[in-house]
């Protein structure tokens, strides 16, 4: 009977423990994202390899002071790398806009916004020519990039308060910026209205149309703005006559991943107070998750201040390979807010069998009380387990290594194709029934390029489905436990 039961735990799978991070911080170099009520928001971080050796690399703004980048070494081991001085920034996302092979920078700033252009080993120049942006002189803090042909992608970019006009910064919600691009550079049109947009994704919505999810801070819109969504082929805002619910919420950041496995991503809205999922329906319309799911993450889980919590970067990652996506969210009061929890830990909660999720934060090392802004989960050692970073207003960077004991096995996939669309941004990966999309966008004014990150659970193989951006559908198969470069 003794060996009867230990065949039948095997057959159930790995038994997992608790998650367990180690903070590093201290491997980090020094650095802050610093400044007064400009910088209340933003602060987002990008992460990327810019050198080729298959390790994460860090971009982190800077507001006030100067933006960092930060070069991984393996083992947790980083150096400050040369890069122009950059002020006023807010946040970053990688983008390979000229399909070269190394990742560029597109710096969200206040004032004229930065495509950074890569190079070897690293190196970042002020992009010009191709990459040329119109002039601008807003307050960026939202970004995102699509491809609709084999050329350079179309960009998004929204801004938050306008600073010019006289009658704010209440009911002065600047407009967001479709970026198209031309024979030289990119032409810049305004997408009205705008309600003070802190976060934009273009992906696949639950109908299946390519579309911009704009997520808006009604602490400056107030009354009459609203969650947004623009379909990019009929070029137009959804109503409510589309099935387009008007939600207003403080919208800080946007999550996405299919967590029902229905092949519809669910959408994470982070926020003040309530921490908003939505679930895809198979009309195509979205409906909020009941409260029983456990993540509305609406107070601190620990210490006694029983006022909600600010939610800001919001990201799915399986972070003990149990073949489960779980939840990750940066929380820090905006400064000094009052009606809002002033020590607000970060959350983690981890998705259990039942699809339900469980606060685990404080136990697994990942409680911070700092002002978190932007993070981000990425292998940054190469062990097949995701780690995390995170950026704080006026604290340190800070780095957790993932030292979950027993984890499961995993798959590390990247997509490589030929034309302008290079990592084919758009596309679909099905790993072993767990799906994901390769996007440039959402978040909390930053992102990252790399590989998707696939937790098996005791699944020493893998059989992958890939949905291309041309709608070509390729199958693969192979061994866990190894990260591998697909292309059609």
């Amino acid at each position: 009977m003794k060996f009867l039961s230990v065949i039948l735990c095997l057959l159930a799978g790995i038994a997992h423990a608790e998650p367990l991070f180690r903070d590093l911080s201290h491997r980090l170099p020094e650095h802050r994202y610093l400044g007064g009520w400009n910088h209340f928001v933003g602060g987002g971080v990008a992460v990327m390899d810019c050198n080729g050796d298959s390790l994460p690399d860090i971009f982190a703004a800077g507001g006030t002071g100067p933006a960092g980048l930060f070069v991984n070494h393996d083992n947790f081991t980083f150096t400050a790398q040369p890069l122009p001085d950059i002020r006023a920034s807010t946040g970053a996302y990688p983008i390979d806009i000229n399909a070269d092979g190394f990742m560029d920078l597109f710096v969200l700033r206040i004032g004229q916004n930065i495509i950074l252009k890569g190079g070897p080993d690293c190196s970042f120049t002020p992009a010009k020519g191709a990459f040329a942006l119109p002039a601008a002189d807003q307050w960026s803090t939202a970004f995102s990039a699509w491809w609709q042909d084999d050329g350079r992608p179309e960009m998004a970019v929204g801004n938050y308060v306008d600073l010019k006009n006289p009658e704010g910064p209440f009911f002065a919600c600047d407009s967001h910026e479709i970026l198209m691009p031309l024979t030289d550079g990119y032409q810049s049109s305004s997408l009205d209205p705008g309600f003070c947009s802190l976060s934009m994704l273009a992906t696949k919505d639950a109908s299946g149309a390519l579309r911009l999810r704009i997520s808006n801070d009604r602490q400056y819109y107030v009354r009459g703005g609203y969650e947004q969504m623009w379909d990019l082929k009929e070029r137009r805002f959804l109503e409510t006559s589309d099935g387009w619910e008007e939600i207003s919420i403080w919208g800080m950041g946007i999550a996405s991943r299919d967590i029902t496995g229905d092949g519809r991503e669910e959408v994470m809205l982070t926020s003040m107070g309530d921490q908003l999922m939505q679930m895809a329906q198979l009309d195509g319309t979205y409906r909020n998750a009941p409260y029983s799911i456990g993540t509305y993450a609406h107070r601190p889980y620990l210490g006694d201040d029983g006022r909600p919590s600010t939610g800001w970067h919001a990201q799915f990652g399986d972070m003990d390979n149990d073949g489960r996506a779980d939840l990750f969210i940066s929380k820090g009061n905006v400064d000094q807010m009052p009606s809002n929890a002033i020590k607000d830990p970060n959350n983690l909660l981890m998705q259990q069998a039942d699809g339900t999720f469980r606060e685990m934060g404080q136990s697994a090392g990942l409680a911070s009380t700092e002002r978190a802004r932007g993070a981000a989960l990425a292998d940054f050692d190469g062990d097949g387990r995701l780690d995390v970073l995170v950026l704080n207003r006026r604290a340190p960077l800070e780095i957790y290594r993932n030292e979950t004991p027993d984890a499961g096995h995993w798959l590390a996939v990247s997509l490589i194709q030929p034309g302008g669309n290079r990592h084919a941004i758009g596309a679909s990966v099905t790993v072993n029934g767990d799906m994901q999309r390769t996007i440039i966008g959402g978040g909390h004014a930053g992102g990252q390029a790399g590989p998707l990150h696939f937790g098996l659970d005791a699944a020493t193989q893998a059989k992958i489905t890939v949905e291309w951006p041309s709608g070509q559908i390729t199958h693969h198969k192979t061994a866990a436990n190894q990260a591998i470069t697909l292309s059609p």
